[in-house]
């Protein structure tokens, strides 16, 4: 190695490194054992050459330097191992200067393009720009391609503190933009922590890609460290889920990846052995989705179409309901809502697709609902219903005439039978109902009745503001505050609990978007979503609303949001109990149990982590916390102490 081949490096100062002792130094992108004995200082290859063991974190033992791992001694200055054998340590030469001890190391050859490179360009083509992850030993290769795309600025990596929240957050991310967002983990217990979000993405339909180390090939299957059958794991999960082997067409997995992920709505998983992902891969080129993906907005069949449209021309007292199905079609559903003067109801998914001011607007239906929607769906003679699950916590009753238009054949009459099923793009047969609809529909005008329902409610919402036990504030009173200080262009993001029913009881939307974990109904959703929501719509308000039971599940990732700047404002509503399940046993005639919480002071517990946090004991200090929250430049939590029993 001649010393024009060289880059110096200072790793220590000429003191650092006592007598006998080592240390792990870097010099460049090279990690070294620097070890000082018999008055010499040496640099040997931070990694024993049997199972890499870093001999930076040995010790010099009766003049030898043995690795941590397995016992194994190298001389520390020659690197060589007594006994004559072969297998020793690369060294490095050393300068000792006025100024530090400096390493030489051989300029570094360009980095190779690898397998991990252009599955990841592929996906950059897909149009993924943001990946919620952690970084270990079975996924570095990949994380070394993403890295590089993120560099040149085509992608965003947020690092978190648990995967699970980074499944959440890709979930979350997809249900508000439509567009799928990757997660991504190592091997083993990295991989299976996705599992939970990836469900929540499955069952509400939202398209996310999941990116998973695993061990070598060369040891897969005996039970090597963190091996784990991902196949088998993620194959209830994963619409489409492949390994990545050296042979495979790499840039055509990702794009397969990708297809299903989007034209089903569905998870897509790929598993990446350790190996794999650093195979040189020269100029293979990556891929892109031209010509791939086919347009899915389709008319629906003529028959069930004019079926459907004459039950709506007979209609006095229709009502529309909406799921989260509908979330991209609201312009031509409100229209036909509009020309029917039928009232409009969401589910709870779809909660704020249309403003609760609207004058046809009538709320969430169900658990979670008002008494305006559910007095609507009793009135109604036709139900006409866009996007929706039929889910038994919304409470479509199937003794009224039923409407349901979906996308997906599967959805179309799951629950029970419907009068008319219809298969169809929700805005392409929403338009069209409204075109063949001719002259305007004799039917009754309710916008009045919808004001006066909206009168009934608003009135006993005020009634309920002054309720005080004396063990907290109730939840009216919460969410009276924030409908008077949310943005209207808000994205509020709510975990699972009495909190979230309280939240879609009380709080009325204007053109707020609402996310939440809908079918899998997953506590800890919450503040990983609002996080995911910060990534696909950093220019809007993010709110995340949790109970403590939930948010202290992800509490950690807190600091994940302070080390990105994330504008996200937490309402914690804190009751000291898992109060949904409270109330669960004695609705079950079961005593209560085992749901009370110690927790800490959330409050002070966001400010040591660098966020603003604001502890609310009084409604008459909801307003000024709130304001100074939503005011903050960065992620900040208004803990409020709350009365369990008070909804």
């Amino acid at each position: 190695m001649s010393e024009k081949q060289l880059i110096w490096y200072r790793v220590a100062d000429v003191d650092e490194v006592p007598e006998d002792r080592v240390k792990t130094v870097t010099a460049g992108r090279e990690s070294l054992a620097l070890t000082h004995f018999e008055g010499r200082y040496a640099a040997l290859l931070n990694a024993c050459p049997h199972q890499g063991g870093p001999l930076g974190e040995g010790a010099i033992e009766n003049g030898w330097l043995r690795c941590p791992w397995h016992g194994w001694d190298y001389h520390p200055c020659t690197g060589k191992p007594p006994g004559g054998y072969d297998d020793g340590v690369p060294t490095f030469p050393v300068e000792i200067r006025e100024d530090g001890i400096y390493v030489g190391i051989e300029e570094e050859a360009p980095r190779e393009r690898t397998v991990a490179d252009v599955m990841v360009e592929t996906m950059v083509n897909w149009g993924v720009t943001h990946v919620f992850g952690m970084v270990g030993h079975s996924n570095l290769g990949l994380a070394d391609a993403i890295r590089l795309q993120e560099e040149a600025g085509n992608l965003s990596y947020i690092g978190i503190r648990h995967e699970g929240a980074a499944s959440f957050a890709a979930s979350a991310y997809a249900k508000l933009s439509g567009n799928p967002a990757a997660c991504f983990s190592i091997a083993g217990p990295g991989a299976t922590n996705l599992l939970t979000g990836l469900w929540d993405a499955k069952v509400d339909r939202a398209p996310v890609l999941a990116l998973t180390g695993q061990v070598d090939t060369q040891v897969l299957g005996p039970g090597a460290f963190q091996e784990c059958d991902l196949a088998a794991a993620f194959a209830p999960v994963a619409a489409w889920s492949q390994t990545v082997l050296e042979g495979s067409r790499h840039a055509e997995l990702m794009s397969l990846a990708l297809k299903n992920a989007i034209q089903q709505r569905d998870v897509a998983h790929l598993i990446f052995p350790d190996e794999v992902q650093v195979v040189p891969a020269g100029d293979t080129p990556a891929a892109g989705p031209e010509g791939r993906l086919t347009d899915l907005h389709i008319a629906p069949p003529a028959a069930a179409f004019d079926a459907a449209l004459e039950r709506l021309r007979n209609a006095k007292r229709p009502v529309i309901i909406v799921g989260h199905g509908a979330r991209p079609h609201m312009d031509e559903v409100t229209a036909l809502a509009e020309r029917l003067n039928a009232p409009v109801v969401t589910t709870f998914k779809g909660k704020g697709l249309i403003s609760d001011h609207h004058p046809l607007g009538c709320g969430v239906l169900g658990r979670s609902g008002t008494p305006v929607a559910s007095w609507f769906m009793n009135e109604a003679d036709l139900l006409l219903v866009f996007g929706a699950s039929f889910s038994n916590h919304t409470g479509i009753t199937p003794k009224k005439p039923i409407i349901q238009v979906d996308f997906d054949p599967y959805a179309l009459g799951r629950m029970h039978a419907v009068d008319m099923p219809v298969l169809g793009d929700i805005g392409v047969t929403a338009g069209l109902l409204n075109e063949g609809l001719g002259r305007d529909p004799d039917t009754v005008d309710q916008r009045p009745e919808v004001a006066e329902r909206w009168r009934i409610w608003r009135q006993e919402k005020l009634n309920r503001l002054g309720d005080d036990r004396g063990r907290g504030l109730n939840s009216a009173a919460v969410f009276d505050a924030m409908n008077r200080l949310v943005p209207e262009d808000a994205v509020i993001a709510v975990d699972v609990g009495n909190n979230t029913y309280s939240f879609g009881r009380y709080f009325e939307c204007t053109r707020q978007a609402v996310l939440m974990s809908g079918y899998l109904g997953s506590i800890g959703f919450g503040f990983p979503a609002a996080m995911g929501a910060w990534a696909a719509a950093p220019d809007r308000p993010i709110i995340a609303v949790t109970g403590d039971g939930g948010f202290a599940q992800y509490m950690a990732e807190v600091t994940t949001a302070v080390k990105y700047r994330m504008n996200i404002t937490h309402v914690l509503l804190n009751n000291s109990e898992l109060g949904k399940i409270s109330k669960e046993q004695r609705g079950a005639h079961f005593p209560v149990w085992q749901t009370s919480l110690v927790s800490p002071n959330f409050a002070s517990f966001a400010t040591d982590c660098g966020a603003l946090g604001i502890r609310v004991r009084s409604r008459n200090e909801l307003d000024e916390a709130l304001g100074r929250a939503l005011a903050h430049d960065g992620p900040s939590m208004v803990e409020i102490l709350t009365d369990a029993e008070l909804l």
